[in-house]
C-alpha cells in the first residue's frame, strides 16, 4: 500500500492462478464504442463510457472509437479478493495494444494498469494485483519508495510446486465486498506506528517465504502463512470478523497448518495450506463454504488470438 511503501520497502509473495479474465476486442464499423460486461453500453466517445477502467484505458491509448469490447470471467469478477479488477485492466490494455498492432511489455501493462486504477480512477489500492496478472508465475514483488517495482521469480523445483498446489485448499465464502473500502481503512490505520510495525513484519515474512521455497522445503510454510494472517487481521477492524475467524479456526482444528483470506479481507476466498489427507475433513467441517480448486499459472497476460485489422 502506498501509505507504507512510499516510506520504506514493501513486498509480497504471490502466484497467479489458472482462472482467467477473457477480453475480446473487435473493430466496430459505425465508429461508435460498444461494451459488453455485466452491463451493455453503446456510446460515441471514450469520455461517455461509464465503465471507469475502459474509459481511462481508451483515453490513455488514444483510441477515439470504432471499437467493441466484451469480457467474461472464470470466477466472480468483483469483490472476490483474487485481483479480478486488475486482471481485467491488464488484459484490456494487452488487447487494446494488439488492436493497435502494437506490442506492450509485461512491465508496461502492469505500470499502466496501476496508472489507470490508482492515479486516474483514484482507487485506494496497492500494486501487487497488476504486476501479478501481467507477469504471471510465483514471484516476490517489491515496491520501492520511488514508485518502481521489482518482480523476482521464486526458483524452486517442479516437485515442490506440485506439493504446494496439492496442499492448497481454497473456499469461496459467499461474501463479496468492496476492496477499496477495506483498503481505505487499512491505509488510514498505517498512520499508527504500531500498525507500521505489523506491516514491517509482514514484509519480512514475504522474504522468509521466498527463502523457504528456494531451500526446497515447505516445513515452515503453514506457520509463516498463519503468522501473516494473524498480523494482517490486526491492521484494521474491517479485515476479519467472528464468522471469518470461526472458519479459519475450524480449518486449523481439522488439519490445516496455516492460511489466510485472499485479498483485502472481509470476504471473498479463504485459502488453507493443509496436507492433502486432511482436505476431506476440512471440507466436511466447512460444509457451508464452496470449495474451489486452483492450479498455478506461469504465463500471466497473453494474447490468445490475434488477427490484424485490414
Amino acid at each position: 500500500m502506498p501509505a507504507f511503501y512510499r516510506e520504506e520497502l514493501g513486498a509480497v509473495l504471490s502466484t497467479s492462478i489458472d482462472k482467467y479474465m477473457y477480453i475480446a476486442v473487435n473493430p466496430k464499423f459505425d465508429g461508435r464504442i460498444r461494451l459488453s460486461y455485466n452491463q451493455t453500453e453503446e456510446v460515441d466517445t471514450p469520455a461517455q463510457v461509464a465503465h471507469p477502467l475502459v474509459r481511462e484505458a481508451l483515453q490513455l491509448l488514444e483510441i477515439p472509437g470504432g471499437i467493441e469490447i466484451a469480457s467474461m470471467a472464470d470466477i466472480p469478477s468483483k469483490g472476490s479478493g483474487l485481483g479480478s479488477s486488475s486482471s481485467y485492466t491488464v488484459g484490456l490494455l494487452n488487447a487494446l495494444y494488439a488492436y493497435k498492432n502494437q506490442f506492450a511489455s509485461k512491465a508496461t501493462l502492469a505500470r499502466q494498469a496501476c496508472e489507470i486504477e490508482i492515479d486516474r480512477c483514484g482507487e485506494p489500492i496497492g500494486k501487487q494485483d497488476q504486476y501479478a496478472a501481467a507477469f504471471g508465475g510465483l514471484n516476490l514483488i517489491r515496491f520501492h519508495p520511488d514508485e518502481s517495482v521489482s518482480v523476482d521469480p521464486v526458483i524452486c523445483s517442479p516437485s515442490l510446486l506440485k506439493t504446494l498446489e496439492d496442499s492448497t485448499l481454497v473456499f469461496f465464502t459467499g461474501r463479496t465486498r468492496s476492496a477499496s473500502a477495506v483498503l481505505a481503512q487499512q491505509s488510514k490505520a498505517l498512520a499508527s506506528p504500531d500498525r507500521k510495525a505489523l506491516m514491517r513484519r509482514m514484509v519480512q515474512l514475504a522474504f522468509d517465504l521466498k527463502t523457504e521455497l528456494e531451500s526446497g522445503t515447505l516445513d515452515h510454510f503453514g506457520s509463516i502463512l498463519d503468522e501473516n494472517w494473524r498480523l494482517k487481521s490486526q491492521l484494521s477492524a474491517g479485515i476479519s470478523d467472528p464468522q471469518i475467524d470461526g472458519w479459519y479456526e475450524t480449518g486449523l482444528r481439522h488439519g490445516a497448518l496455516g492460511g489466510k483470506l485472499l485479498g483485502a479481507g472481509n470476504g471473498g476466498f479463504m485459502m488453507f495450506f493443509a496436507p492433502p489427507h486432511t482436505h476431506a475433513a476440512i471440507t466436511a467441517a466447512l460444509s457451508d463454504l464452496q470449495p474451489v480448486k486452483f492450479n498455478f499459472d506461469r504465463t500471466g497476460a497473453q494474447i490468445v488470438f490475434y488477427q490484424p485489422a485490414a
